[in-house]
């Protein structure tokens, strides 16, 4: 770890905050999970980004669902977990992230979004999404959860 990182880290400064969507179906009591990769690294993730000053939380995780993933649907009101790591900003730096994730019922998936041609989304099960995600944190959140929570 950079040595600046580690200072940013232990001076007390708050982590720079993310929002995020869990993007999900349920059907026939089966549920199915929508990741995207990373544009740079291509790790399986789910859609996040920056807080905007303008929308709470719950939708700018529903903003970035649809400009990363093209995908239409309803956001829960608060978090169902979040999760911490290190986003790669350039060779030198790193920036500390918290992200609180927000359930997504996915309705619809658009022909066309803004990163359609920067990412890949793919649907699986909640088994595989756990396996495939490169959080350590989120995937033992995921193999946590049955049907059920998704109802």
């Amino acid at each position: 770890m950079a040595k600046s990182n580690v200072i940013d880290m232990l001076s007390g400064d708050k982590a720079h905050k993310q929002y995020a969507a869990l993007p999900y179906t349920v059907r026939n009591g089966d549920v199915s999970i929508l990741l995207v990769t990373s544009r740079e690294t291509r790790r399986w993730i789910i859609p996040k980004g920056w807080s905007k000053k303008t929308l709470a939380p719950c939708q700018v995780a529903a903003l970035e669902a649809f400009e990363e993933a093209g995908l239409l649907g309803e956001v829960a009101s608060e978090p169902c977990t979040s999760f911490t790591y290190w986003k790669q900003i350039s060779e030198k730096k790193k920036k500390y992230c918290e992200v609180d994730v927000f359930m997504f019922c996915v309705l619809g998936e658009a022909e066309t979004w803004p990163e359609m041609f920067e990412r890949k989304r793919s649907w699986m099960s909640l088994e595989d999404a756990s396996l495939c995600i490169s959080d350590p944190d989120l995937s033992t959140f995921l193999r946590g959860l049955s049907p059920g929570d998704f109802m």
